[in-house]
């Protein structure tokens, strides 16, 4: 550092005041660096203290070190000041002054400092306490969530293996079915087929089914004249507009519906499409054609009583629906039997009481055969026996249109069944719904 204090030249002596300004000049430097040794020794305390906080206090600690070495670099410019001039002694003295209130200063804002990390440190320490008691939580958590997904698994297993053998079973049912299926068809016993939901509201939707109206199904083979007996039953002739197509061929492919023409009459007529124009087996034509739905079905043949008409009379009975057994065409039958017997329509002298006798006799002998073919077919299908009623489409009309016709046979019967069965039915159904 070089002798700052060295003695003056010999030609000159110090004065009192040059002396006592060196002595002060020494007592400031002795103190300025008594005070850098206690904030170095003050600094190094607080590195002891936090040394767990060693890289943040370092930083402040040498800061610290800088401004302890520049209070030193001030102190020394200040003696070599006031070694020039003894007239600056006094401005030396309180600029020393200053750097020991900056030393200070310093050193309580660096003491401050630390006290802020020192609660930083605690601050984090908290943290890391906690976010450690929030891990120990979720790993709590997780354990527990998977225990749970280790149960679920094991009770997916088991429910696994329990619709295993459930399936299992059913695949065994289902063969079973399937073999006492075949074996009932080999014998020549139809399955029972029930419609679904589903299918029940589809053939509602095809009707266009409507409460508060009545649903007549006019169904039988081809050609029995399912479309002129609508006619009839709506008072309509063949060629009258509105009426029903009607044809020596089946002409009804699809099912058609015809309101009644007296609106005073809540009915609606259906000209369902004959078994043998479509490719549907006897036992599976109730079903597709929808027949569940409808209020009361009339079963209408010709010549004879088909396994069809059977089907739908058996299906009519679990679907508990009003059925009856028509047989239409009369007049052309009982005039085919006269011509057997001898009756020439085109002899103009044919004796009027003869005809008459012919008539009677073609009449009562249609009538009891058409009942004992009907009878004989619902005992061979062990069916109850149901009355059989036998009609004229001509007779029908007339009835109808409420003219007196002279020869019926079971049409005013017919149509008196029909609504009366129409009104019954309504008011049961409408009681049900009330209840």
């Amino acid at each position: 550092m070089g002798n700052w204090f060295s003695s003056p030249p010999a030609e000159t002596n110090p004065s009192i005041h040059e002396i006592e300004a060196r002595r002060l000049a020494e007592e400031a430097r002795a103190k300025a660096e008594k005070d850098a040794q206690e904030a170095r020794e003050y600094l190094e305390r607080i590195q002891r203290e936090r040394e767990e906080d060693r890289r943040q206090a370092e930083a402040r600690q040498e800061e610290a070190k800088r401004a302890a070495e520049s209070a030193q670099a001030d102190a020394r410019r200040m003696m070599e000041e006031m070694a020039e001039a003894t007239r600056r002694a006094a401005a030396l003295q309180a600029e020393t002054d200053a750097a020991i209130k900056a030393a200070r200063e310093d050193s309580a804002k660096l003491a401050q400092q630390a006290a802020e990390e020192r609660e930083r440190a605690r601050q984090v320490e908290e943290q890391a306490r906690q976010a450690e008691a929030a891990a120990r939580a979720e790993a709590e958590r997780a354990r527990q969530l998977a225990e749970e997904e280790r149960r679920r698994a094991e009770a997916s297993k088991a429910e696994a293996e329990r619709a295993t053998r459930a399936a299992e079973e059913e695949a065994r049912k289902a063969k079973e079915a399937k073999e006492a299926a075949e074996k009932r068809w080999k014998e020549g016993i139809q399955p029972v087929v029930t419609p679904t939901l589903q299918e029940l509201a589809e053939a509602k939707r095809r009707i266009q089914y409507k409460e508060g109206v009545f649903h007549f199904a006019i169904a039988g083979v081809a050609g029995s004249g399912k479309s002129s007996l609508i006619n009839a039953l709506r008072g309509l002739r063949n060629k009258d507009s509105g009426a029903a197509a009607t044809g020596v061929t089946e002409t009804t492919l699809v099912m058609t519906r015809y309101p009644d023409a007296n609106p005073e009459h809540p009915f609606v007529w259906y000209d369902i499409p004959g078994a043998g124009t479509i490719k549907i087996p006897d036992w599976q034509y109730f079903n597709i054609q929808g027949l569940y739905v409808f209020d009361c079905i009339i079963i209408l043949f010709d010549n004879r009583f088909t396994m069809t008409d059977i089907a739908i009379l058996t299906n009519g009975r679990r679907f508990k629906i009003p059925t009856y057994i028509v047989r239409s065409k009369a007049d052309q039958h009982i005039r085919n039997l006269m011509r057997d017997m001898g009756y020439d329509s085109d002899d103009d002298e044919e004796d009027p009481s003869r005809r008459s006798k012919l008539y009677k006799a073609a009449r009562n002998q249609f009538i009891e055969e058409t009942r004992r073919s009907v009878r004989s077919n619902l005992e061979n299908a062990n069916l109850p026996n149901q009355r059989v009623y036998i009609v004229s489409n001509d007779t029908m009309l007339g009835i109808v249109k409420e003219k007196t016709p002279k020869k019926t046979i079971d049409e005013l019967e017919l149509l008196t069944d029909l609504f009366n069965q129409a009104h019954v039915r309504r008011g049961r159904l409408g009681v049900s719904t009330l209840n």
